[in-house]
């Protein structure tokens, strides 16, 4: 099980309201631009400048990252302007290397030794 919010006024969460089953990515440190991309707010998230391609259940998966899964969702919990989405994951790779890359206090940074 995993889970994470998104804003209902998010340009995602129309697909996140209503979808069976979503993609959960781990982005790398060398992948700020486009987690800033997906961040945006109407962004071209699956344009001709990200390299992707349909996963199981017909779910994008990103290619490149340190790992990925393909979850079911379970729920959906109001949570102010936020839902909190509960999923079950399915399948994943994680084998993927580099670092992840974080968001903390307003930017991106990576891991430190």
């Amino acid at each position: 099980m995993l889970s994470f919010a998104i804003g209902t006024h998010s340009s995602t969460w129309p697909v996140i309201a209503t979808g069976e089953h979503v993609g959960v990515h781990l982005l790398g440190e060398h992948q700020r631009e486009l987690a800033e991309t997906f961040a945006r707010s109407g962004a071209d998230r699956f344009g001709p400048g990200t390299a992707w391609r349909e996963g199981p259940q017909g779910v994008p998966v990103l290619d490149g990252v340190p790992a990925w899964m393909v979850c079911r969702v379970v729920t959906r919990v109001p949570a102010g302007d936020h839902r909190i989405v509960l999923a079950e994951v399915l399948l994943g790779d994680p084998a993927g290397q580099g670092r992840p890359l974080l968001y903390h206090q307003g930017r991106f940074s990576g891991l430190r030794d």
